[in-house]
């Protein structure tokens, strides 16, 4: 599975039309993007976008006054329907979830998986709000849809969409990160954290990460890993004093971005083994570490 930027032609589309295969391409990034931001997974979204291309093929196109808008609307109810389910299936998920991570390294600088709502933050805090609450506030604050559009996209009226912006800001507002940090700090800091925390230098993560410190490990029950958040540095300290001797040998780091922020992957004997991004705090200490240790999430990176 490549969770790079996608660029890939929907199945069946040699047996379409050029003109709709020219218009579906010219909007794909948005309609990924658009999409990746509501579910998170991009096994998802790329299903989604099939869909979509499957409706858009068998249209007439000459009846359709704005191409972009319908697609997006054709994407986002498709969304909308996995996005319900996908929810129920998280329910049930073993441990704790977190996004399927993209490579957003030589994504345009306008693009949209390269803003902080494709964050890990971002989308670990989209999750505790409701389908029709997601969706709007992701159109109306990371796409910057009015409101009249997205009522006309959802099929509901303005109060109502007016509505659950309110509430998902209310709710988004309460959880985001409060620290917006640069992103030369957050590769120092996380090149720091990893030197300590594979070597076991107790001393040195006591430096370097907050004593509110929170770890959240992704291992979707495949992967041996804490199935509850860790919060507190001194739980931390412990968690890495008792697990330093299984580590793989000889893991290797490279650095590179991933939902538009620094991340790391760690590799042993040549396969991903983690991915590991952090947030920092209002004191350049490291807040939250998350942690994507379920292999199914890191096909990318083979």
């Amino acid at each position: 599975m490549d969770t790079s930027v996608s660029t890939a032609v929907p199945v069946g589309r040699e047996t379409a039309d050029g003109a709709a295969g020219d218009a579906f391409d010219q909007h794909r990034d948005l309609l990924f993007g658009l999409v990746y931001n509501l579910l998170g997974t991009v096994a998802d979204t790329e299903d989604v976008l099939q869909d979509a291309w499957l409706s858009w093929a068998g249209v007439r196109r000459e009846e359709i006054v704005n191409e972009r808008a319908y697609l997006v609307r054709i994407a986002v109810n498709r969304a909308l329907w996995c996005l319900r389910d996908e929810q129920l299936r998280r329910a049930r998920y073993v441990g704790t979830w977190l996004p399927e991570p993209v490579v957003t390294e030589g994504a345009s600088e306008d693009s949209a998986l390269r803003s902080e709502h494709v964050s890990f933050a971002m989308l670990v805090v989209l999750e505790t709000l409701s389908p029709l609450e997601r969706a709007v506030f992701v159109l109306r604050e990371a796409f910057g849809y009015e409101y009249t559009e997205i009522a006309d996209m959802l099929d509901r009226t303005n109060d109502a969409v007016r509505q659950l912006a309110h509430r998902a800001r209310k709710r988004v507002r309460g959880r985001r990160p409060r620290y917006a940090s640069d992103s030369d700090d957050v590769r120092a800091a996380t090149e720091r954290f990893l030197a300590a925390a594979i070597g076991a230098d107790l001393d040195a993560l006591m430096e370097i990460l907050a004593p509110d410190v929170r770890l959240c490990s992704d291992g979707g029950g495949k992967t041996r890993t804490a199935l509850r958040v860790i919060e507190g540095r001194d739980k931390f300290l412990r968690l890495v004093a008792a697990t330093a001797r299984r580590l793989p040998a000889g893991l290797s780091t490279r650095h590179l971005e991933v939902n538009g922020e620094p991340a790391a992957l760690l590799s042993a004997g040549g396969r991903p083994w983690g991915l590991i991004a952090v947030v920092l705090g209002p004191e350049g200490r490291v807040h939250t570490i998350h942690h994507v240790i379920n292999p199914d999430k890191l096909g990318a990176f083979g």
